[in-house]
């Protein structure tokens, strides 16, 4: 009997072995996918859009042709101007006030009569014109960009393509003194020498000479894809992408977005939506014992007192932000009829922007980091080409959904990040805290002394720091 009962035990144990292997085959392929899939980069859809008048009505090929531009001015434009500024009416300030409630009236009164008087707008147009300019369509809406090459490479040389974006409220013209340092580091004293660039900057949708998008909806997510497509029609496989304010959103979404095209993200300005339980508990311990939070002494210099630095101070410089969010129309029509009231607005950013303390001076501090001549530039991409209120429009975009519903809230940065700390950024954030989102920061500088228009403020200091930042990619 048990001779007879050895085959078929023989039988059982093999339907046995069968079902145990299978089961592990199973159970370990399920392990294999879940650790597979827990390291697989989450992106940002890419999607399509349309932002022209009306519907899309062909679905054919769209034309991808790109056109030389070149800014232009006009009698009319410069008679039309002065005689604005000749009629604008003031209110007095109030005595010592400083730039505590806006822009001093006084002081203003006396731009505006640079600006009357002195400022040459031609001239400025052929500054503008130095660089050279184009026009391409996209998604329905033309899309403006100057594409800055180097005048000479070193034999063996990798040029490596930058992509560089601006935000609210300046323009592709905050990177022309950067660019020089970029494109032609030898010349300007930054001859390390291995790394050199040809620089792309193009004007966000509905800024300067961008066309408006005609249709509601036009995120950051839309720029990003956008700039992807505008860098593939030039040709480029793989980029560097740079962003401070609007700018570091955008090109943040775009390293979310196509990951394998970003070969490095550099940003001096970081977006962070997260909040949560970690980031209270980071900042009740972060004054106390730092150390155990991950900040370091110059994190707990530049971030507490929290209430005042982090609250106090952002409500005092954000309320723009609030309109801009909600009712943009009203507030621009006003800005957009005033070449005034469009200065007043604009301007007092590069002041408070630029340094806080700048609040308790008459003239905010303006013409110690900036001419003019530069600002006045600025303020007047605005002014000719009517863009104030569709450049406001883009927060009520951006704003109109709950931060944590939003397709790029999920989603981590894995591309090589370099961050551009400066000490007079509206809010400092530290490298424990950025982590959180840009999972590979591989450089990460607190800079010695500027604000939040960087590139236009510090040129040298910021392309320094690119430099060193794609140094390091390059020998990754």
């Amino acid at each position: 009997q048990i001779i007879l009962c050895l085959p078929r035990s023989f039988e059982y144990s093999q339907k046995n072995a069968v079902l145990v292997s299978a089961a592990t085959l199973g159970v370990g392929g399920m392990l294999v996918y879940w650790l597979r899939s827990r390291h697989k980069i989450k992106t940002i859809e890419m999607g399509d859009g349309w932002w022209g008048l009306g519907e899309r009505l062909v679905k054919g090929k769209e034309d991808e042709s790109i056109h030389p531009f070149k800014i232009e001015t006009s009698d009319k434009e410069i008679e039309d101007l002065h005689r604005r500024l000749e009629q604008a009416r003031y209110a007095p300030p109030l005595e010592g006030a400083a730039f505590h409630y806006g822009f001093n009236s006084s002081y203003l009164q006396k731009v505006v009569a640079y600006w009357r008087n002195q400022f040459d707008w031609r001239k400025q147009v052929e500054v503008l014109n130095k660089y050279p300019h184009f026009q391409t369509n996209i998604e329905g809406i033309t899309i403006h960009f100057i594409h800055v090459k180097p005048s000479y490479v070193p034999h063996g040389r990798a040029v490596q393509p930058l992509l560089m974006v601006h935000g609210w409220p300046g323009s592709f013209y905050e990177f022309y003194k950067i660019i020089p340092f970029l494109t032609e580091p030898a010349r300007h004293g930054l001859n390390e020498g291995d790394v050199v660039f040809e620089v792309i900057c193009p004007s966000i949708p509905g800024y300067g000479f961008s066309e408006a998008p005609h249709q509601k909806g036009f995120d950051t997510i839309a720029t990003a894809r956008i700039f992807h497509k505008l860098m593939n029609r030039l040709g480029f496989k793989e980029y560097y992408l740079q962003g401070g304010d609007w700018g570091s959103r955008i090109t943040t979404n775009m390293a979310q977005m196509l990951p394998q095209s970003v070969k490095g993200l550099h940003l001096n300005f970081v977006f962070i939506s997260r909040q949560g339980l970690r980031r209270m508990i980071s900042v009740m311990l972060g004054a106390y014992v730092p150390w155990l939070v991950g900040l370091t002494r110059e994190d707990v210099r530049r971030t507490y007192p929290f209430i005042q630095k982090n609250i106090y101070e952002l409500l005092r410089e954000s309320g723009y932000l609030h309109i801009q969010a909600t009712k943009p129309d009203t507030a621009g029509c006003g800005l957009n009829d005033s070449p005034v009231g469009l200065a007043a607005y604009i301007l007092e950013k590069f002041s408070t922007w630029t340094d806080k303390s700048f609040l308790h001076k008459e003239d905010g501090g303006l013409e110690s980091k900036y001419s003019l001549d530069e600002l006045l530039t600025n303020v007047m991409i605005y002014w000719v080409t009517s863009s104030i209120v569709s450049s406001m429009r883009f927060y009520k975009e951006n704003f109109s959904k709950y931060p944590g519903l939003t397709a790029d809230a999920r989603v981590g940065v894995y591309v090589p990040t370099g961050i551009a700390a400066f000490p007079q950024e509206l809010v400092h954030t530290p490298h424990a805290w950025a982590k959180e989102i840009f999972k590979n920061i591989i450089n990460y500088s607190y800079m010695p002394h500027g604000g939040h228009f960087a590139a236009f403020e510090e040129p040298k200091l910021l392309a320094q720091d690119i430099m060193h930042f794609v140094r390091k990619v390059e020998q990754l």
